[in-house]
């Protein structure tokens, strides 16, 4: 992890500037602000679906930018795009007060903080970045996502393919049953190494006038071996999606 965060830092020093257009960033708010409802599957033995209604951003301001649930500051030109801080706004912990999960600890949810881009080049847009939980897990997260476009009848259409790496400390917090749980609890204990998750996902943009907007994604991932044969998971897909209703500015 540290060889690709000094390659993420010294990277720019040889890239091409094709994004840079002279590093003029726009004053201005730029992009989508509005409200969704938010839908993740349950993957969890005896847990509901989480449903969320939380505000939307797809936007920029200078240097700043929020994609969704990652946020962050774009800190110098690179390629075709730029060397980008982030951090990501999860909800991948759980409370273990259920009958279900009774013996297990609560797991909080990540802080996941790094370096990332967004690189949109003649072929796509193709997303690469790297994360640190700095919060229970001190686990590791690197994710690699292509996204093409396509418009019908003027609906805006984004499919996406992408593959993320999780580390076995990420996925032992999460997934793993320690030795004292599985005294206390139903489970037996389960020791998981890293995971590599494959996923697929569509976002759709159907324009309602010249500002207001809906915007829809669908999000289609199969868990690694390492996290579906945990004894704590139940499903091997995770499914997510929201709809979201925004003022584009």
């Amino acid at each position: 992890m540290k060889q690709v965060a000094w390659l993420f830092l010294l990277w720019p020093m040889w890239s091409d500037t094709h994004a840079s257009a002279a590093e003029m960033f726009d004053a201005s708010l730029r992009g989508d602000v509005g409200l969704a409802g938010y839908s993740t599957r349950a993957i969890l033995a005896g847990t509901p679906d989480n449903l969320a209604v939380l505000p939307y951003l797809d936007c920029t301001y200078e240097r700043f930018f929020a994609r969704v649930d990652t946020f962050g500051y774009k800190a110098a030109p690179m390629g075709y795009g730029h060397l980008e801080v982030i951090a990501r706004f999860n909800q991948d912990g759980f409370r273990t007060d259920i009958p279900a999960l009774n013996g297990l600890s609560t797991r909080q949810s990540s802080l996941p903080v790094g370096l990332g881009t967004l690189q949109v080049t003649p072929l796509g847009g193709v997303f690469f970045n790297v994360f640190h939980d700095i919060n229970e897990s001190g686990g590791n997260w690197v994710e690699l996502i292509y996204g093409a476009k396509f418009t019908v009848s003027g609906l805006v259409l984004y499919p996406l393919l992408g593959v993320d790496y999780q580390s076995a400390q990420y996925v032992v917090y999460y997934y793993g049953v320690s030795d004292q749980e599985a005294i206390d609890s139903r489970f037996p204990g389960y020791k998981p190494t890293s995971a590599v998750n494959a996923f697929f996902g569509l976002i759709m943009d159907i324009g309602l006038s010249q500002n207001w907007h809906l915007n829809a994604y669908l999000r289609h991932k199969r868990l690694d071996d390492s996290i579906y044969h945990s004894p704590i998971i139940t499903q091997r897909y995770l499914d997510t999606a929201y709809l979201a209703l925004s003022y584009r500015y």
